[in-house]
């Protein structure tokens, strides 16, 4: 498995934590569904104003398949300067720093 990283950041002006993750839920659960998504760790920033998201791919193709739509519609809602990165995931040293490299489901 080529497992890629998506790092990503936009300008937020809220809410933020609980208030946050109560409105935003439903969007959580949507992108819970998307193929090949291993799992995101949502961030917020409050100080800087900034929300966004590290996500974990089983392989390029899927996060590609996930980026260009998910930017057409920030954008469409109005959201600039949105900063989006792809790395490769080095699954040795992720492995020993205690990285987890699967999607937690029991199987």
């Amino acid at each position: 498995m080529a497992l890629k990283l998506l790092q990503m950041d936009y300008p937020f002006d809220g809410p933020w934590g609980e208030e946050m993750a109560e409105e935003l839920t439903p969007l959580a659960h949507r992108i819970a569904e998307v193929p090949g998504l291993v799992c995101k760790v949502w961030t917020e920033n409050r100080e800087e104003g900034l929300a966004g998201g590290v996500y974990l791919f089983e392989d390029e193709a899927s996060l590609d398949a996930y980026l260009a739509p998910k930017l057409e519609r920030m954008r469409a809602f109005g959201i600039r300067d949105i900063r989006a990165r792809k790395f490769d995931v080095n699954a040795t040293l992720t492995g020993i720093t205690r990285g987890r490299l699967d999607d937690g489901r029991p199987a």
